[in-house]
């Protein structure tokens, strides 16, 4: 341990996980084993009321026209790729800094992942997005990384005036709103994950996308039914991408929750910002016309590695989203990119540090946190 207290012999040792599902399925548990039982005694385990259900939700919740419920946050992007007939010949400008999925669908359809660089936010800068658009650029894929909105409004104007897609990659920010306006209704499509470890989570892969366009929902209802028609008419070459119904009875109840997991979540973060020292790690701060819902709380400083391993000996849980950028990745080797063709997001990649900040800590938990940052770097 190369600076900061270290734990006497015998001394006890709080416990601050970096997730707690057991502690939410404890929370719930009779009304999850109850809606889960309801769907299988009814024998309607793939789609059925469930799904129907939850996208009527999803849109009340969001105010978009239409929600299509997929299996995953993934699958919602290819979905949402294919609707729009992105493929061979066309590139899509992505951030370097997400988890793979975003540029991982852009190659399932056969198009390119171009990346543009980020801000000090994390988020995709739209003076590199504009730099990066060329003649053949279909489509701009934003991801509202940590719970917080990309710069739509700029992004917007470029797609506007190039005539391109947005595809909202919105799998850390459902609830999250800019101007208040909810994060995956700005663009064409908005996308998003309900993965266990998202605000608003499933018992295991879930996803959905948004739209107001309802011939783009029509096509993605049936893409991800195998192409499907009718029962019998296989309209297009599809996939099997429906959401189970036993996830959506989840994600039913848990919409129920969420305002009151969001809020706890935002209660966290605020008093991080109040604890930590911004002498030693840097935090993006709020913009007034943006409500963050924290999928994420990350902050940035040296030693990164360092401060992980002081944490971990204090009880701490902790986790990097992400250490290697997606350009550098192995399987985007082909692409062409190499070490400092996106200084801002390699740079962060080496310092960002995600600290607990689920529903369940408490005031004494992210005190102690807090606590044992400043005093690593102390």
């Amino acid at each position: 341990m190369p600076c900061g207290r270290s734990m006497p012999r015998g001394e006890s040792v709080r416990q601050v996980p970096y997730v707690n599902l057991a502690a939410q399925f404890a929370a719930d548990r009779d009304a999850i084993m109850s809606a889960v039982e309801t769907v299988l005694a009814g024998g309607m385990w793939v789609g059925g009321d469930e799904g129907t259900a939850l996208e009527a939700a999803l849109c009340e919740y969001t105010g978009a026209g239409h929600a299509v419920a997929v299996s995953s946050g993934t699958d919602a992007l290819i979905v949402a790729l294919k609707a729009l007939d992105i493929g061979p010949g066309d590139d899509v400008i992505v951030p370097p800094n997400s988890f793979i999925s975003s540029a991982a669908a852009v190659v399932h359809v056969g198009a390119q992942p171009v990346f543009a660089d980020v801000g000090d936010d994390q988020n995709i800068d739209p003076a590199t997005v504009a730099a990066a658009v060329t003649p053949r650029t279909r489509a701009v894929m934003p991801v509202h990384l940590t719970g917080r909105v990309c710069a739509m409004e700029a992004i917007g104007e470029i797609a506007h005036r190039h005539r391109l897609h947005v595809i909202e990659d919105a799998a850390q920010a459902f609830g999250s709103r800019l101007d208040g306006r909810c994060a995956g209704t700005f663009g064409d499509i908005g996308c998003f994950s309900a993965h266990p470890l998202k605000n608003l989570n499933a018992m295991g892969d879930a996803g959905f996308a948004l739209t107001d366009d309802a011939g783009l929902a029509e096509r993605m209802r049936r893409l991800r039914n195998n192409g499907l028609a009718d029962r019998d008419t296989v309209q297009e070459w599809g996939f099997v991408d429906r959401m189970d119904a036993v996830q959506a009875a989840i994600l039913l109840r848990r919409l129920d929750l969420l305002d009151g997991v969001i809020a706890r979540r935002r209660a966290n973060a605020a008093r991080y910002r109040t604890r930590l020292s911004p002498t030693h790690v840097f935090w993006p701060p709020c913009r007034d016309s943006e409500f963050n819902t924290f999928h994420t709380f990350v902050v940035q400083g040296d030693r990164r590695d360092d401060l992980r391993q002081h944490l971990a000996a204090h009880g701490i849980g902790s986790a990097i989203h992400y250490p290697v950028p997606i350009h550098l990745q192995p399987a985007a080797a082909n692409l062409g990119y190499g070490v400092g063709d996106f200084p801002a997001a390699e740079r962060q990649a080496g310092r960002i540090l995600s600290l607990p900040v689920h529903q369940f800590l408490t005031d004494e938990d992210i005190d102690y946190v807090a606590d044992t940052v400043n005093g690593f770097y102390r």
